[in-house]
Order: structure tokens, then C-alpha cells, then sequence
């Protein structure tokens, strides 16, 4: 009796740190831009519809992730596939611009809450910060 009970118990504990392990999934949902500063000029709202400026690849460019999906100023990517492990996340994305559709492996590094970094394994200098920008 006393080992079902120590089962029970030990189930209910992994249960509890699966499922606060899952609540530590990285929040991508929002406006991100490569510089902080240049919020404003990246992004515009038009209604309750989130857009790109005219000019936003001027100021460094930027993304809006909206659920599973990626919207770049030329593109359209759906997320398929996302593996957290730590402040790490890896995404595969099925995205398409007006020329084609393509399969891209994103691979994200957590800073803090509003600041991530895109790595691109295999060229371990390369990376591209960003900033979640305000809620407009």
C-alpha cells in the first residue's frame, strides 16, 4: 500500500514540474524589431491590424509573431514544428513570399522577456538581436 501511495506521489510530482516547465515556453507572440529605439518606424498600426512601415527595413527591420504565425515585411511563415528546451527555442517554419515557399529552421535564444536572439548554427559569429517592442 505505502508503495502506491509513493507512486501516486511520484507521478503527481513529474506531473507538476512537466507541466511548470511548459509554462516556461518562451512567449514569442508580439512586434519585433532588430533595435529597440526604432519601434515606431518598424511597425504601424492601421486599425487593430499590426503592419510594416513604408521604410521599415531602413531602420533595421523586424517581425510579428501572432500564434503559429511569422510575418516578415516579404514573407508569411507558418510555425510546424517548435522544441524549447531551456532559453533556447527551435522553430521549423513553412513560409512563402510572393516567389516562392520554402522550409527555414529558426533557432532562438532567450535574453530576457522582451529580447531574443536568432542564432544560425554553423556560423557561430552570426546572430541577430531583437526587441519586443510596446503593445501599440
Amino acid at each position: 500500500m505505502a508503495s502506491r501511495k509513493w507512486g501516486t506521489l511520484g507521478a503527481t510530482v513529474i506531473s507538476l514540474v512537466v507541466a511548470a516547465a511548459s509554462a516556461e515556453a518562451l512567449d514569442l507572440n508580439g512586434a519585433w524589431a532588430s533595435d529597440a529605439d526604432n519601434c515606431s518606424k518598424v511597425f504601424a498600426r492601421t486599425g487593430a491590424q499590426l503592419g510594416f512601415t513604408d521604410m521599415s527595413d531602413v531602420y533595421g527591420g523586424g517581425f510579428i509573431v501572432d500564434g503559429d504565425q511569422i510575418v516578415g515585411k516579404f514573407a508569411r511563415c507558418r510555425i510546424k514544428a517548435r522544441k524549447d528546451n531551456g532559453p533556447n527555442v527551435n522553430l521549423v517554419a513553412a513560409c512563402a513570399t510572393d516567389m516562392m515557399l520554402s522550409s527555414i529552421q529558426f533557432s532562438l535564444k532567450e535574453l530576457d522577456a522582451n529580447s531574443i536572439v536568432r542564432l544560425f548554427p554553423g556560423m557561430e559569429d552570426m546572430e541577430i538581436r531583437y526587441h519586443r517592442c510596446p503593445a501599440s
